[in-house]
Parts: C-alpha cells; sequence; structure tokens
C-alpha cells in the first residue's frame, strides 16, 4: 500500500502570463513525479536500501530548492519524508551501536567471571560444535551434487580392525576414572569415525548355518592359538585348533561334559532333562561371562534363547567369537552400572566360573541378578566357592559362600539344590514373601525414583527392585514357548496396547516377510542361497544367521521371520527416541537392548548378516539428533560382515537420500517399490568384500 504524499509549506508566486504559470504547474507536477517515485522506491526494498544506507551512508551535501518567493526549503526538513527517513536511519544507527557497546561489555564480563576450567570446556565444547556443523556442511554440499559426485569414504587404518567405540580403557583411566569405571562403556569422548573399517588379511566369508555354529575361521576373530590352548573355563576349554578353523564339534570328547553339565541343571530343577526346562517356563537365558556360547550353542535345539554378555575384550573376546558362530552376543559388564535391561527380563541367569565376585560392593551384584530376574525364574552359579573342599584357600571361600547363602535367603531366593560347584536358587513368585521378613532383617524395597524399568548408564543400586512393575508375573504361569510370542488380551493391556493394533502389527510384518522373500529369494533369503560356482545347499542351511532390527517396534519382524520357519535369530534394537516396547519384546520370549543410535552399538565389528531398518530414518529425522546419516551408516558399515546386507524401509524421499549416500560406503544399493504403500520404499543395499590395500 502506498504512502501518502506528504509535501512541505511553500507557496508559489503566480506571475501575471499564462506562460509562467503553465511552467509553474509542469515545475509542481515534475517534482510530485520524482518525489513519488522516491517514495516508491524506498518501499520496494526496504531491508536492502536498509543495509545498503548502513554499509554506504552518503557524504554528498545537502541539496536545496530555491523557490520563487526567496525562502529556500530544504527537501530533509521535518515536515518532508526525507527528513523522517533520516532520523529513523540516525535513531537505528545509535540503537546498533549501543547494542554492541552492551554486548561487549556483557562479553568481557562474562569471560572474566568464568573459571579457567570452565573456560577450556566451553572452549571444547565450541571446538566440537564447529567440527561438528562443518561436517554436516560438507555432506550437504557433497549431497547437493548429486549421487555420481559423492565422495567415497577411505579405509580406516590397522588400528580400527577391530575398533568398537564407547570402549577404550586407557583413555578412561586418562579421565580419571577407575573402580571398574574405566572398564564400562563411556560414550561422550568417542570420536566418530568416518572410514571404511577393513576386515583381516585372512578374513574369510562365515560357514552358513548350522556348520558355522561348530566350525569359525580363526583369521575372523581375534585369538590365537596360544589364547585356544590355554583357555581355563570349561566352555573355553572346548574348542579344537585345527589348522585355519577352531572347531566346536559336539563329536568332540570334550563336548561331553556341555550335555552333562546341561542335564545336572536340569535335574537339579526337578526335570528329567534340559528339554523339559521350556515346560518349567524357562525360554530366554542371560548368559553372564559365557565363554565363547558352547552352553548357549547346547541349548539352541531345545527352544531355548541365550544371550551371552561379556567385557569388551581386546582380543579373545567371548562375545566376539560367540557372534562367530551365530548365536546372540553383546558387549556388556557388571561392574559399577545396571545391565542395560528391563527389571523382569529373563527366565534363568546362568553364571559358570564367569568372574563375578557376587559378594562384592555389599550385595549390589545380587541385587542387580535379581531385578533382571523374572519372577519365578532360576539364578544357576557355578564356582569353586560353593565347594571349597580340599581347597587351600577353604577359610576364605567358606566366609564369602557364607555371605552369597545368606544374602540370597534375604533375597527371597529358595536354595533348590547343590551338586559339586553348581548351586540352583529359584526367586520368589511372590512378592509377599518380602512384607513377610522380619523388619530390619534383609535388604530394603527400592523406592519408585530408584526402580527404574529400563535403567540406561545408571549406577547399581543397593536394594530389590521390579517388584513394583505390573509385569510381576511367575514363569510358571506364562504360556510356554513358542505360544508365549502371541501376547493375549490381558498381557496386551499391560503395555498399553488394543488386541487390534498388535494384531494388524503382526499380519503386517507377516505379508513383509513374504514380500521380502519374493522379492531376495535369488540372492540372500533362499533357503537353498547359492553363490556363483557353489552347488545349492540342503536345507537348513543359510547364509543369513545374525540378524539386527535397528527399530524393533512390538518385535513383529522377528516374529514374522521365526513363524516363517527362517533359522535366524534377532537382536531387537529399541531405539531411545521411540517409545518403549522392549519389556514387552523381552516377555514375547525375544532378546534385545534399547539403544541410542548415535552411540556405537556394543558389538565388534563383522558381527551381523543383516541390517534391518523400517522407519528408523524418519524417526532420527524427527528429532533434534546430535548424529547425522552419515554417522548412522558408519555405524552400520562397521557392524555388517562383508557380502552381508541391509534393509531399509521408509519414506521415498528419505530412501532416496540414503541411496545417494550409499555410495560412499561402496555398497551395491538398489531401489524398490512397494505396491501395498505408495509412500514407502525398500533400500537393499550389499557390503562388499574389501581387501585390505597393497602396501
Amino acid at each position: 500500500m502506498s504512502r501518502p504524499l506528504h509535501r512541505g509549506s511553500s507557496a508559489a508566486r503566480i506571475s501575471g502570463g499564462s506562460q509562467d504559470l503553465w511552467d509553474s504547474q509542469m515545475k509542481d507536477r515534475s517534482e510530485k513525479e520524482d518525489l513519488s517515485r522516491r517514495d516508491s522506491s524506498d518501499q520496494s526494498y526496504p531491508p536492502l536500501k536498509f543495509a545498503s544506507q548502513l554499509l554506504h551512508p552518503s557524504n554528498s551535501p545537502s541539496k536545496f530548492t530555491n523557490l520563487e518567493n526567496g525562502f529556500t526549503s530544504d527537501p530533509c526538513s521535518a515536515g518532508s519524508p526525507r527528513k523522517r527517513h533520516h532520523l529513523i536511519m540516525l535513531a537505528l544507527r545509535s540503537s546498533l551501536f549501543l547494542i554492541v557497546i552492551l554486548a561487549v561489555i556483557g562479553s568481557l564480563w562474562w569471560t572474566i567471571s568464568i573459571s579457567t576450567s570452565s573456560r577450556g570446556h566451553i572452549n571444547q565444547h565450541y571446538k566440537d560444535l564447529h567440527a561438528r556443523v562443518l561436517t554436516d556442511l560438507w555432506d550437504i554440499g557433497e549431497l547437493s551434487l548429486g549421487p555420481t559426485k559423492l565422495r567415497e569414504l577411505e579405509a580406516c587404518p590397522d588400528e580400527f580392525e577391530n575398533y568398537v567405540p564407547c570402549y577404550n580403557v586407557s583413555e578412561n583411566v586418562a579421565l580419571g576414572y577407575s573402580d571398574g569405571n574405566e572398564f564400562e562403556r563411556h560414550c561422550g569422548h568417542s570420536v566418530k569415525q568416518h572410514c571404511l573399517v577393513v576386515p583381516p588379511t585372512n578374513y574369510k566369508i562365515p560357514l552358513r548355518w548350522p556348520t558355522g555354529k561348530d566350525i569359525i575361521w580363526v583369521a575372523n576373530a581375534k585369538i590365537t592359538a596360544q589364547q585356544v590352548l590355554s583357555s581355563g573355563s570349561l566352555t573355553k576349554r572346548m574348542m579344537m585348533l585345527e589348522e585355519e578353523q577352531i572347531s566346536f564339534r559336539s563329536a568332540s570328547l570334550m563336548f561331553d561334559g556341555v550335555e552333562d553339565y546341561a542335564q545336572q541343571i536340569a535335574k537339579m530343577i526337578g526335570l528329567s532333562n534340559e528339554y523339559e526346562l521350556t515346560k518349567a517356563g524357562v525360554r530366554t537365558i542371560l548368559d553372564i561371562g559365557c565363554g565363547y556360547g558352547s552352553f548357549g550353542a547346547h541349548l539352541f535345539s531345545k527352544q531355548l534363547l541365550t544371550m551371552c554378555i561379556a567385557n569388551y575384550e581386546t582380543s579373545g573376546s567371548q562375545v566376539q567369537l560367540t557372534l562367530e558362530r551365530g548365536l546372540p552376543a553383546m558387549i556388556s559388564s557388571l561392574n559399577t552400572t545396571q545391565l542395560p535391561y528391563p527389571s523382569l527380563s529373563f527366565d534363568m541367569l546362568h553364571c559358570l566360573r564367569c568372574g563375578i565376585d557376587w559378594d562384592q560392593k555389599d550385595g549390589k551384584y545380587l541385587f542387580e541378578a535379581d531385578r533382571v530376574l523374572k519372577p519365578g525364574g532360576y539364578f544357576v552359579w557355578t564356582s569353586p566357592i560353593t565347594n571349597a573342599h580340599g581347597n587351600t584357600r577353604i577359610k576364605v571361600y567358606k566366609k564369602r559362600w557364607k555371605f552369597i547363602q545368606d544374602f540370597a535367603e534375604s533375597l527371597c531366593w529358595e536354595l533348590l539344590s547343590q551338586q559339586d560347584e553348581t548351586v540352583v536358587w529359584k526367586k520368589t513368585s511372590k512378592t509377599s514373601c518380602y512384607s513377610s521378613r522380619n523388619p530390619g532383617s534383609g535388604p530394603p524395597i527400592c523406592s519408585k525414583a530408584q526402580d527404574v524399568e529400563s535403567p540406561s548408564y545408571r549406577p547399581l543400586q543397593g536394594c530389590i527392585g521390579g517388584t513394583r512393575s505390573k509385569r510381576w508375573i511367575p514363569i510358571e504361569e506364562k504360556t510356554t514357548w513358542p505360544s508365549r510370542a502371541n501376547l493375549n488380551v490381558t498381557e496386551l493391556k499391560l503395555y498399553g496396547l488394543h488386541p487390534e493394533d498388535f494384531s494388524e502389527d503382526t499380519d503386517n510384518w507377516k505379508a513383509a516377510v513374504r514380500e521380502y522373500w519374493s522379492l531376495l529369494s535369488p540372492l540372500i533369503f533362499s533357503d537353498h542361497p547359492k553363490r556363483p560356482g557353489d552347488e545349492d545347499p540342503s536345507p537348513p542351511y543359510n547364509m543369513v544367521r545374525n540378524v539386527l532390527d535397528m527399530n524393533a517396534h512390538f518385535g513383529g519382524f522377528n516374529a514374522a521371520l521365526l513363524e516363517a520357519g527362517k533359522f535366524v535369530w534377532v537382536m531387537n534394537v529399541v531405539p531411545t527416541g521411540a517409545p518403549n516396547y522392549l519389556p514387552m519384546i523381552l516377555d514375547r520370549g525375544l532378546v534385545g537392548v534399547r539403544h541410542d543410535w548415535c552411540e556405537g552399538f556394543p558389538t565388534y565389528p563383522r558381527t551381523y548378516d543383516m541390517v534391518h531398518a523400517s522407519g528408523l530414518l524418519s524417526l532420527e529425522n524427527s528429532q533434534n539428533r546430535r548424529c547425522s546419516m552419515l554417522d548412522l551408516f558408519a555405524e552400520i558399515d562397521r557392524i555388517l560382515r562383508p557380502e552381508g546386507w541391509a534393509i531399509f524401509r521408509d519414506t521415498t524421499s528419505l530412501i532416496e537420500s540414503a541411496r545417494a549416500l550409499s555410495t560412499r560406503f561402496k555398497w551395491d544399493a538398489r531401489v524398490i517399490g512397494i505396491e501395498s504403500n505408495t509412500d514407502e520404499r525398500l533400500l537393499i543395499c550389499q557390503k562388499p568384500f574389501l581387501k585390505k590395500p597393497s602396501s
């Protein structure tokens, strides 16, 4: 909208001639048109004009108009638009100058008030933020060039061959961590690596399941022959080094001990053999310090799922070898923080000379074991402490054993049986046991603030947890496996779910798995996979065994794979930014963990055959994240084995961005449309088998 034209207070002398009148009128009209053009120009681009005037102020002298009546009129007088504009500019400049002065004074005062140590932290955070911004701008610039112009990532240095983010003991010690904290997971100081982790020189593709369960390639895991031969525990001794392979074959005489040991545990519970453990309500087992997974490997054929956890190890890792065998495992330690699982997660805890001193830290390790154990669950412990006869440290062992016995009783654990070095307790099925104890005679119940269902980086608690949970259901009252995977209406109410939503999710994933099979059967998902030059293997051999679902939701993808009869196990990951359905996933008889995907996953490189991410890109994109898609893809590439597969299911725009980014990792990528949903696409990627560059 144009402004009204403001004019100065000038008078015109009318001369006697008509020509003078015409000249005067034409002069007035010309002045009006000039002023109108200036006003129009001022209104067209006010911000640009304002900035131009601030940067280039006019130094030209004032122009005056000599009127015929003898008065001199300044165009910048108070009554003119230029005069008002000039005053506004002067006020704005003065205000800007004042703001700058105040900002400088405030900054000087703030700087002086900050201590030297605080300034160091701020400078470091500023440098990190600056580096992050530069990296993001670089990524944006590269993506804008199109997929053909993206720069491929280079190979990581040799020291990253077995790199695991967030685990650096020497760095943790330098940062002041001690008392076991140095072995814990610390991600705040980890530097994101944007490079390709190349496998060892003699790395070979793992043997197909189930052969790969009993035979692995020595070069695929960082372990020496001496470590194999000098392994101390029972499960570690059950290995035989045969040239380039490590054999765990059950035909070995050494393996007779595993079957006998599992049968012994079953009989101590009151069962005839380990096949009946599922009838007693056992499906998931947490194996602490699992050796190399032999206990879980034996029980797998009995429909029992064992999750192995062990400390991070630079060489001879229990977790790495267990995953190489195609068995569930992840890095986790019981030192100073709670385990990354919800309360009441597992049907059995197993510790075979696992190295945990259960009598230390005033019983906090036993508190944590009790927290993750389901009501009515079993705690199995094998240790020389329980049978000290003939041991030179008999007095010390007896004292420690007495403490553990008394503490277990105060936790309302029932001692079922003891044979040789093995002891089996059963956790109480009734919360009334805690209230029936004599006042002050037992450990306290956790307060509401202490009793967090899904802890993350929380210190060990000195109280009994999980007693307030709605999920307090004894394992003997649950349906046995495999019916447990299908939750009933009453169970769904515990998680705030409607049966229709759960049923729809189940049906969708059944259809999705069928769709995956029909699309990818010739490549990966077939029960009869084939590489060029290979003969077709007989069922149930499968190239895909270890599967990581990065956004598991209800665990529907895992359940659909099992119902389809696929010989896989799935690590169900619930992102921290998503609704927490991990307790429900574990209650279904599956395994999983809650995780922040801006941090490195607690596993070694090359440990998963397939990574599946449905809706993860949308989830991460919708939040104010401190990491980029490049960070996410770099982590996927690290944990995916050579010739492994990544499947992304997301919106078309995000899939196209992901496809462009995949070229940086040298992945073979293809986009596939989904008939049932026009708004989504599938991105199928295969990681190449890269060799170390010749030096």
